[in-house]
């Protein structure tokens, strides 16, 4: 039974592995080359331990947090990666990364499986003080690659500030330091020239 264990182990394990090869709209600041999911994913993870201390909620379970982290974009190996500002391809996200969590997290056992998918439906969820912070650092993430590099994705996909504001609001939720952070750094790239104001702002 162990040794069947930890087939079911590695068969997930291995599957993970093509994470690294889901590729996003953000880049990486020095090459300037695709981020992919799994890089966003370490860089996220890293990012819970190092600013933990601005959750709006205090104690956090962070080892909680990274667990949620660590496996909440496995589902983009068959569900791909949903760009934050395509409203096409939103309409049916939950619904097939939820079919995606149901096939990846089941080449676990049982145990691990019920685990790993309650955690997933928890950030999911955004109900916890866990799930908001981790829900405030995933959307923090890209929007400070974004700014890092000249506003990249956004001007290639023509977002204005209105829609990043109105996307990553819920930041707030999860820490409120966070979302002045990211209000100033949205100004800047205004100022800089790398997000455009959009309809009805001062010209």
């Amino acid at each position: 039974m162990a040794e069947d264990r930890l087939q079911q182990q590695m068969r997930f394990i291995i599957e993970a592995d093509k994470l690294k090869e889901v590729f996003r709209q953000t880049l990486v600041t020095g090459s300037r080359r695709a981020e992919n999911s799994a890089e966003h994913s370490w860089h996220f993870a890293l990012m819970i331990i190092t600013l933990a201390e601005h959750s709006n909620h205090q104690p956090l379970d962070v080892l909680r947090v990274l667990k949620m982290v660590l496996i909440h974009d496995l589902v983009e190996i068959d569900a791909g990666d949903t760009f934050a500002y395509d409203t096409k391809n939103m309409a049916d996200q939950h619904e097939r990364e939820a079919r995606a969590a149901d096939r990846i997290f089941g080449l676990l056992p049982p145990d691990q499986t019920g685990e790993f998918r309650a955690l997933w439906d928890e950030f999911e969820a955004r109900e916890t003080p866990e799930a908001r912070f981790a829900a405030a650092c995933d959307r923090f993430h890209p929007m400070l690659l974004n700014c890092l590099t000249e506003g990249h994705a956004w001007r290639k996909h023509g977002i204005t500030q209105d829609r990043v504001l109105a996307r990553n609001a819920h930041i707030a939720e999860g820490s409120t330091g966070l979302w002045a952070y990211a209000r100033r750094m949205i100004d800047e790239a205004v100022a800089g020239g790398h997000l455009p104001p959009g309809p009805g702002a001062p010209a």
